[in-house]
């Protein structure tokens, strides 16, 4: 049985929530945990627990998956928050999430960050982001939209040689867009996979170091494929490359 860590997703006390609403929640969303779930594969939410406790967990998985959500709070990367404050992310979840990438990259364990994963994943090897793509660099692609939600998507495409056209057998597909911010600088020994072509912002890369230790990460959500699957590239290729480098 091949076991994935999953850092979980939080829900803070919020007296005017009906259920649970004085108590801070920790979670997978529902499209992940399907999406990681097969015969011999048992995704498992890793909860926020002193690193004492979490580390004797951490030590039973075989790789780990970051999953997305709130935003990274500027303050994670040196960075001050523009517009008054307006995205102050989640520094509570970043600093839960970089002990357990870091135990992972030192102990050598396969990554796989998807969304927000992604762009942690790139703070944690030293890159900053973008805190909102439209007022800073101006895309005239739609990269989110709040109603349509995980129903839009653009192309993508990759680098000469890069890992996702080895995984897809093709430099250009599409996917879905769930996503306002974006990777500034790139983090050290990270190497660039695909980007969106008509703004050029990164859409996917890999530790160079490959050979090593698998670490990847794309700011899409393959987990949301199902809703326009006849659109966007099938999710799969994907998550078998990242499952084979556990066997």
């Amino acid at each position: 049985m091949i076991k994935i860590g999953v850092s979980a997703c939080f829900m803070y006390p919020d007296p005017t929530r009906a259920v649970f609403g004085h108590k801070q929640l920790t979670y997978f969303e529902h499209d992940m945990s399907r999406y990681l779930s097969r015969p011999g594969v048992m995704p498992i939410l890793l909860p926020d627990l002193p690193w004492e406790e979490l580390e004797q967990y951490l030590n039973e998985m075989d790789g780990f998956v970051f999953q997305g959500g709130a935003d990274i709070s500027p303050s994670t990367y040196g960075d001050e928050m523009i517009e008054n404050g307006r995205w102050p992310g989640d520094r509570h979840r970043d600093q839960y999430e970089l002990k357990i990438m870091d135990w992972a990259f030192q102990n050598k364990k396969p990554i796989f960050g998807i969304c927000r994963g992604f762009q942690l994943l790139n703070v944690y090897f030293g890159g900053k982001m973008y805190q909102d793509l439209n007022l800073e660099t101006g895309t005239k692609i739609e990269h989110r939209n709040a109603e349509k939600y995980d129903r839009i998507f653009h192309d993508v495409v990759c680098t000469e040689n890069s890992l996702l056209e080895k995984i897809y057998g093709k430099k250009q597909f599409t996917v879905n867009t769930v996503h306002h911010q974006g990777v500034k600088s790139l983090g050290k020994n990270l190497v660039v996979d695909a980007h969106s072509p008509t703004d050029g912002i990164i859409e996917a890369f890999h530790y160079e170091k490959i050979e090593e230790q698998l670490v990847m990460g794309v700011q899409w959500h393959p987990e949301f494929s199902h809703t326009i699957q006849d659109t966007v590239i099938d999710p799969k290729p994907l998550l078998n490359y990242f499952l084979e480098s556990m066997k």
